[in-house]
């Protein structure tokens, strides 16, 4: 597996961005994964992406690509490609609306965010890789940004921000921080999380932030194809041992429509 980061800013640009290129250098040693950084634009070709299993699109602002990188980087998502965006990356090209749906939702530039504080996540879903460890509530400090739309109904929303615990929320109820979604014809995942230095040396946000690299690069999906591999190898190891009367028997009490499904060799 292999991954690009790209950290190309033309707006604001955090100083974090150094202490999550780290902690992802880490987190793919660890894993076995090979990682490439880059702020070079110009590696957004078809024959460059095609080498990725995933863009992490870390701490980006502003207008990043041109326009024949960002058509590359549309083949590489229909093509089955993975994105993953991290913080800013919603605070990115505005004028390409593609992308914005990519993302999900958009930095609100008029409502902005809070400052660098404390508040509390509800995780409502704790059955993605990116979410399985963390506790349904979550206490935890950073700046939490205001999004221009609400993307549910787009997206599948993972964790919400509960405006009640902070100044400066603008989306009442229901302020989605953390989703994903399957895009034309590749996966999205989305983390408004990770404005701070601090948060890239935090466990559960780098456990958070490595569950959606691996569900962006398709390794979910991977290791239950691989599974089912296994499983099918196991049956056929079993039939392939059993004595010839004994397939005749189990083939013959089958209902006619699995004998049709089921091809079992009775050689």
């Amino acid at each position: 597996m292999r991954l690009l980061v790209f950290s190309k800013t033309s707006g604001f640009r955090h100083a974090s961005i150094n202490d999550g290129k780290i902690a992802l250098q880490r987190l793919a040693a660890e894993h076995n994964y090979s990682v490439d950084f880059t702020e070079d634009a110009s590696m957004f070709t078809d024959a460059n992406l095609a080498h990725y299993n995933a863009v992490i699109f870390l701490l980006t602002t502003g207008h990043i690509l041109d326009d024949s990188q960002k058509a590359a980087f549309e083949r590489y998502i229909r093509a089955g490609g993975g994105y993953v965006g991290v913080h800013s990356a919603s605070d990115t090209e505005y004028d390409w609306s593609w992308y914005g749906g990519l993302v999900g939702a958009y930095f609100d530039r008029i409502h902005r965010h809070s400052q660098v504080v404390q508040a509390t996540i509800h995780v409502t879903d704790r059955t993605h890789p990116s979410t399985s460890m963390l506790p349904a509530v979550w206490i935890r400090t950073d700046e939490w940004y205001n999004f221009a739309t609400n993307p549910r109904g787009r997206v599948h929303v993972l964790m919400t921000i509960d405006e009640r615990t902070y100044k400066g929320g603008t989306m009442g109820a229901d302020h989605p921080i953390a989703w994903y979604h399957e895009y034309d014809g590749g996966r999205a995942w989305y983390t408004a999380l990770g404005h701070t230095s601090e948060s890239y040396y935090e466990p559960l946000f780098l456990d958070h932030l490595w569950g959606g690299i691996i569900y962006a690069a398709g390794e979910r999906q991977r290791t239950i194809s691989n599974y089912h591999v296994k499983e099918s190898q196991i049956l056929e190891v079993f039939l392939n041992s059993m004595p010839l009367e004994r397939k005749i028997s189990m083939f013959t009490s089958m209902p006619l429509a699995m004998q049709t499904k089921r091809r079992l060799s009775l050689a």
